[in-house]
């Protein structure tokens, strides 16, 4: 039998292909087959890249689809179950989850899931323990977490847990270590949880300090080291290596931090954004991250910036949202964890 040998495969436009599951198959140098769970198969380094974000002031109660590796503007996912403003999102490969939140003028104990690759609206997932705003969420793929936040009556320092593959209410997992803390801002990687405490009255008004959880163990919150600049209302996103905290209403501006997760220590500047806001929500790839809407005061935006998360630079424009407003909820199929 005569031997058969293919040096390249390409599409139309002369590009190297096809893809299977996201991943080029056929490559310059040979071929690559995509292994593993196929929800957990990436793209250079990267998730599948597909967010949601949901909700935002005036009791909206829309979920905008984002597609994080191709620039251009969000579409229309669905709907939450209950529109609100300021809770946390987090999610898996396959599901994200909105929980808590503000119907203004009260805070919520609704918990709400949808599935990333069917669009639509979302689904009744359970309940929190007490209802909960001003705070975000983060999780490892199995588990997701929402830290501090604020009851409608007082900054709490509780942490709570949901198993994402479930339904149900949520449970307890721990306490902030510093002190109690709204607005906060939250990342991780598959192993670690990051909040970045951001509204600490027994501290001062705007804090700096940045706290770490192991998402698979129950426990307290520990010391991970400070931000360079005290602020709230951030957003924050990651990938599995590298944590991001971006922008803020208060003070109002554009900078973005980075962290190593997996070291203790304080930030670093990464750049800034193309905007100066607060009160908006991130999620990522693993590869490019995003933020989406916000407040830059007096005005509320439907911008939407991207960066390259193992690179420092400034952010660039990579589209519009749907709507203008801030408060929202962010997730995406990477390792979830996103948002103001």
């Amino acid at each position: 039998m005569s031997e058969f040998k293919v040096d390249a495969i390409t599409n139309r436009d002369g590009s190297y292909g096809p893809e299977v599951c996201g991943v080029t198959t056929f490559t310059s140098s040979g071929l690559t087959l995509p292994s593993g769970p196929t929800e957990f198969r990436k793209q250079n380094g990267g998730g599948r890249g597909m967010a949601c974000i949901a909700g935002a002031q005036n009791s909206t109660a829309t979920i905008n689809k984002v597609e994080i590796q191709t620039k251009g503007d969000a579409t229309d996912f669905g709907d939450l179950t209950q529109g609100r403003e300021f809770g946390a999102g987090f999610g898996s490969a396959t599901r994200g989850v909105f929980m808590g939140g503000r119907l203004s003028p009260d805070a919520v104990t609704t918990i709400d899931y949808v599935t990333l690759s069917s669009g639509g609206g979302a689904d009744d997932f359970g309940n929190m323990e007490n209802s909960t705003t001003f705070f975000e969420g983060c999780s490892n793929q199995v588990r997701g977490v929402g830290m501090g936040g604020y009851n409608g009556t007082i900054r709490v320092v509780d942490i709570t847990f949901v198993t994402i593959a479930t339904t149900g209410d949520s449970s307890e997992f721990g306490s902030l270590s510093a002190a109690a803390a709204s607005q906060t801002a939250s990342c991780s990687s598959p192993t670690r949880g990051i909040v970045a405490l951001a509204n600490a009255p027994s501290i001062s008004s705007e804090v700096n300090i940045i706290e770490f959880i192991t998402i698979a163990t129950r426990g307290d919150a520990q010391d991970f080291g400070d931000l360079t600049l005290a602020r709230r209302t951030s957003t924050s996103t990651s990938s599995d290596i590298r944590g991001l905290i971006c922008g803020s209403e208060a003070p109002t501006t554009t900078t973005i931090d980075y962290i190593t997760i997996a070291t203790k220590g304080d930030a670093i500047d990464f750049g800034d954004l193309t905007d100066a806001r607060g009160e908006f929500a991130s999620a990522s790839d693993n590869v490019r991250g995003i933020c989406a809407g916000g407040n830059s005061a007096p005005a509320r935006v439907n911008i939407i910036d991207f960066f390259t998360i193992s690179t420092t630079g400034n952010a660039a424009d990579f589209g519009d949202m749907t709507y203008n407003s801030s408060g929202h909820m962010g997730t995406g199929d990477n390792h979830g964890g996103l948002q103001s």
